[in-house]
């Protein structure tokens, strides 16, 4: 039984319309710092992060608070679009976000079966540094709700969920915010 904190990575500097793989803006790096306090006078736990730029740097306070290298594993990484095509994959994004995922393509359940399965086999406690989509994701499963978007989870809030026998249980979950698709 292990418990998860999942997350969100601070204000990215671009959009979904603006780059492929931002880093923090200023204001994402000061969200990751006060994330950081909040678990830096725990014990360390494992940490996992998203390959996309925006997590890695999201970790990187509390990776110096605590000492070690979060492991990074893109089966928590950001949603895959079926394009690179900046305004498309907008499109796409905000078509799908109000959707079901029993509605969406098989490309996409799987990615969605990986992110539960990447949490589900970690063994110990963990902090994941991920994305809006991959929580919601999580927490979907967590609480059977097939909706893509089960909560709007903010920059850097914390959702905390427990990984039982290849399951996920939801314990609390994160502050909410307004998120946009630019």
């Amino acid at each position: 039984m292990a418990k998860l904190y999942l997350i969100r990575h601070g204000e990215a500097a671009g959009g979904w319309a603006d780059d492929l793989d931002p880093g923090l803006s200023a204001l994402g790096r000061e969200q990751a710092a006060k994330v950081a306090e909040r678990f830096a006078s725990m014990p360390p736990l494992q940490m996992l992060s998203s390959p996309m730029r925006r997590t890695r740097e999201t970790a990187e306070p509390l990776m110096k608070a605590w000492n070690i290298e979060p492991t990074i594993d893109a089966g928590v990484s950001e949603i895959p679009s079926p394009t690179e095509d900046l305004a498309e994959r907008t499109k796409w994004l905000r078509a799908m976000m109000p959707g079901f995922w029993g509605g969406q393509t098989p490309a996409i359940q799987s990615w969605r079966a990986n992110v539960v399965r990447a949490l589900t086999d970690l063994p110990q406690d963990t902090v994941v540094f991920t994305h809006f989509i991959a929580i919601n994701a999580a927490v979907g499963a967590a609480t059977g709700n097939d909706k893509v978007t089960v909560f709007r989870p903010d920059n850097c809030s914390v959702t905390v969920l427990r990984s039982v026998v290849d399951e996920l249980q939801l314990l609390e979950l994160g502050a909410e915010g307004e998120t946009r698709v630019n």
